[in-house]
């Protein structure tokens, strides 16, 4: 049996207006929608197979999505962020806090696995990497209804916890990572993404500013794509550039100053930012439907069920709710609410696993036990959410 075109067009807009119920429910009921969409896709993929329509191989199509979702979102996150003096210890909390809290994680879950299914530490780290990191595309849309500096603060560690996580990832994945020269290297690349960076986000906002036709956005979007996976394959975190670009692009007046004040004016600036956020966030609303959704399409519920998926699990999601109550009380002290609880795993993590090479897969790791890490930490960060005062202003 085959889908008539009709058919696929209905589907596809079925999803997109259920994914906009889930973010009106979501906001309402604090339920992540993340957890809605998983759920839309593991029902779509067992109608199909109860009327007779073959089950098709997404995972590809899922990391497509996936590291174009992982662009928008973290670019739609640095357009609103502010830069300035009275910020600097945020911004200062939050990279530390990814950054140790990262490192407990991935430290606990590589001696897990390392000591239960017998695996060297380096592969067991690159395997406990993704795990480690909070997603931003999760946790981000359910900063709403939080005081600002709380929300802030997550948007920024989230942000960090995925850059600094996918540049650990890539290094892991070098040759002789613990080698002094591969780290060398390695630190030549970052220093290179940073100038890059910079020098990318003044032509970038210069091309904004001198562009004639209608048509800016996607042509950004096409470079800032074709940088990210250029990086990306050369192993250097490109990341970076993407947030270095939408901090600059909110921050304009930071950077254009002397001979650079004659690209555009403040209100012209003001003016393409504000264009920008909004589509980037509809974009980032689409790719995020189809990403969860597929994903869920992609999920063999049946794995969640085996004691091995639901013991190293559960282990799993111990460490990395230790690992955040360790850091955020002994060494921030700061409220635990629901700060504690904004763990979510997701689409990073989910595009990380899918790029680990054939000859790092460990052969004993099952599956499930990604999706039980993914669903449970949403659990998690829902209950998190569900309790914490609206009218709350207590600060970090």
């Amino acid at each position: 049996m085959h889908l008539h075109s009709h058919e696929v067009i209905i589907v596809l807009s079925l999803m997109v207006i259920l994914s906009y119920l889930f973010s009106v429910l979501s906001r309402k009921t604090r339920i992540p929608s993340v957890l809605l969409l998983i759920a839309t896709g593991i029902s779509i993929n067992y109608g199909l197979s109860y009327y007779g329509f073959p089950v098709f191989d997404v995972q590809k199509l899922v990391k497509i999505l996936g590291a174009i979702g992982l662009i928008m979102i973290v670019l739609e996150a640095a357009m609103d962020l502010q830069i300035n003096r009275s910020k600097l210890g945020l911004i200062t909390n939050s990279f530390l806090a990814s950054v140790m809290i990262f490192a407990i994680s991935a430290a606990g879950i590589a001696w897990l696995l390392s000591y239960t299914m017998h695996q060297s530490l380096h592969v067991s780290l690159i395997y406990a990497v993704p795990m480690s990191i909070i997603s931003s595309a999760i946790v981000i849309p359910s900063t709403t209804h939080l005081p600002e500096i709380k929300k802030e603060f997550i948007i920024y560690e989230s942000s960090f916890s995925d850059i600094v996580g996918i540049m650990v990832f890539n290094y892991l994945l070098l040759d002789n990572a613990a080698s002094l020269r591969s780290a060398g290297l390695f630190a030549i690349g970052t220093v290179g993404a940073v100038i890059i960076s910079i020098l990318a986000s003044v032509i970038l906002l210069y091309i904004l500013a001198k562009i004639e036709v209608s048509i800016k956005f996607f042509l950004m979007f096409a470079i800032l794509a074709l940088v990210y996976s250029a990086g990306e394959m050369a192993h250097i975190p490109a990341l970076l550039i993407v947030l270095v670009f939408g901090l600059v692009l909110n921050n304009s007046q930071l950077v254009m100053r002397g001979p650079l004040k004659q690209l555009a004016t403040v209100e012209h600036m003001n003016t393409i930012l504000n264009l920008m956020r909004s589509i980037t966030a509809e974009t980032s609303f689409l790719l995020r439907t189809f990403f969860f959704i597929l994903f869920g399409y992609s999920m063999d519920v049946a794995t969640l069920a085996k004691p091995e998926v639901l013991l190293t699990g559960s282990l799993i999601v111990g460490i990395l709710f230790l690992a955040r109550f360790l850091y955020l009380r002994l060494i921030l002290k700061s409220n635990l609410l629901p700060e504690l609880f904004l763990m979510p795993r997701g689409l990073v993590t989910i595009l990380l696993f899918y790029s680990i090479p054939a000859h790092m897969l460990m052969s004993g790791f099952n599956s499930g036990i990604l999706f039980f890490v993914v669903v449970v930490t949403s659990l998690i960060m829902m209950l998190g959410l569900l309790f914490f005062p609206v009218k709350e202003k207590n600060l970090l």
